[in-house]
């Protein structure tokens, strides 16, 4: 290799370096904001609630708790007994099952004796026809089965926003379970300002969790380390962005798996787009750009103490269906709504949130692959000094676990869960496996969801199912 060859390939690697270096301390350094505000907020919200209790406690505000279902055979029957113990007054659950081809419909009907009727369903929104619809009125709120043409989760929300009777919604997955005093915790936003249209609350793995009437009556983490991993990460994300984005009306996601919206918003927005597959956050880009051009006076909110317990994957192959149609759906939300990123109308939601989401979510799995390769293409010629690579890497993975362990603890104690010994030395175990090795097979695995992304676009697999652990 010539000397001026050698020179030009040094220049390039140093300048990729050079990225790489800034690219990791400005998402640190995110993230240590993002975490220490997330934490006080967490300690702040916990000191108030003694006497947001008391004053909020005769306030209801009606419900309607859509439960889109497809194969949910295995769980749906534990998710709507929990949805039948919750602690609020006022709510109805819609179940709507999207043409399954287990037996969804049967074990709903016969676990609560419903009985068919014969009603209209009113379509504001566009979705494939009902097939039958049945009833219960046996428990203290209304339980109604529709059952319909097989059309997509998107298509399943829109059927429940039209079958349904009250001014607001939830969303949730057939495989969840909402803790009992959810409701009450989701809806205070909306008391607090009229002008919420939507608010997110917390998704937490359920895996190795015992719930007795939506209350935790033993928690630990998970036997399957996957799903222990999982379970830090989640307490991460969930802590780090969406806590700071809430500051600035920027929440970009509310999770699928619990998040309420104001019907009449959503309907004129246009309902879930069926051309997605994160109809979740393409949703509440949505009600921002709906909002926004419209010149409407509206919040985004998120709920830090409104619990979903939901299953996280134990296998990595059903793992990395996950976070490819995850990171496909992100793609495909913000392409459509790149309006925002364009447009000065949106003030911060556009230069913080939305810059944010495209720079550290979707385009990271591919910054931090190529910060790999050339680390070894540097190595291949010898222009790297592996001992300030090492100590740079170890000083990155001790900060990223003091981070997760910091966000771990903040969301145990905030919520008056107990672990034991063994589980803290086993977060502090995994907290360092997770950030060094799990999220760089992510990456990858991220970085590989657009092959073949025409034909499978909209499909979004399947991922193994387990019974809830419910008394």
């Amino acid at each position: 290799m010539s000397n001026s060859t050698f020179l030009i390939i040094q220049q390039i690697l140093d300048c990729i370096n050079v990225f790489f270096v800034i690219y990791l301390i400005g998402y640190s350094s995110f993230l240590f904001l993002s975490v220490v505000i997330g934490s006080s907020e967490l300690y702040r919200k916990k000191r108030q609630e003694r006497f947001k209790n008391s004053l909020l406690r005769d306030y209801y505000i009606p419900i309607s708790i859509i439960v889109p279902a497809y194969n949910e055979e295995v769980t749906v029957v534990e998710t709507v007994q929990s949805l039948l113990a919750l602690d609020y007054t006022l709510y109805e659950i819609v179940v709507v099952d999207d043409g399954s081809k287990d037996a969804t419909s049967r074990k709903l009907i016969e676990a609560f004796q419903m009985e068919p009727i014969r009603r209209p369903v009113h379509r504001k929104i566009k979705c494939q026809p009902e097939e039958f619809i049945y009833e219960s009125s046996m428990y203290k709120v209304p339980l109604t089965l529709v059952r319909k043409k097989n059309g997509g989760k998107a298509d399943a929300l829109n059927m429940g926003i039209n079958a349904c009777k009250y001014p607001y919604f939830i969303c949730m997955d057939a495989d969840s379970v909402l803790q009992y005093d959810s409701l009450s915790r989701i809806v205070r936003p909306l008391i607090e300002d009229q002008n919420v249209v939507a608010v997110g609350g917390v998704v937490r793995p359920s895996n190795s969790v015992e719930l007795e009437r939506g209350r935790v009556v033993n928690y630990q983490l998970p036997e399957n380390i996957l799903a222990c991993m999982q379970v830090l990460e989640y307490d991460r994300s969930f802590l780090a962005s969406r806590i700071l984005f809430d500051k600035f009306n920027g929440s970009l996601i509310i999770s699928g798996a619990f998040g309420l919206f104001r019907k009449e918003t959503v309907i004129a927005a246009g309902g879930y787009d069926h051309s997605t597959m994160g109809e979740d956050m393409e949703l509440v880009l949505k009600l921002h750009e709906y909002c926004v051009l419209n010149n409407l006076p509206y919040s985004i909110k998120y709920a830090t103490d409104a619990i979903c317990w939901s299953q996280a994957p134990e296998r990595l192959k059903d793992l990395c269906k996950q976070r490819k149609r995850w990171h496909l759906g992100l793609f495909q939300s913000m392409w459509k709504h790149r309006v925002m990123l364009a447009s000065p109308k949106f003030g911060a939601i556009s230069f913080i949130s939305y810059f944010y989401f495209l720079l550290y979510e979707l385009l990271s799995p591919f910054i931090e692959i190529l910060g790999v390769a050339t680390m070894v293409a540097a190595f291949t010629v010898d222009l790297i000094n592996i001992p300030f690579m090492l100590l740079f890497f170890l000083i990155y993975a001790v900060f990223g676990c003091t981070l997760t362990m910091t966000a771990f603890f903040a969301r145990t104690q905030t919520v008056d869960l107990k672990i034991s010994f063994i589980d803290v030395l086993k977060a502090l175990f995994l907290c360092f496996f997770e950030i060094t090795v799990l999220r760089f097979i992510l990456a990858f695995v991220r970085s590989t969801a657009f092959i073949g992304y025409k034909k499978k676009k909209l499909n979004w697999g399947r991922i193994e199912r387990k019974k809830i652990n419910i008394k």
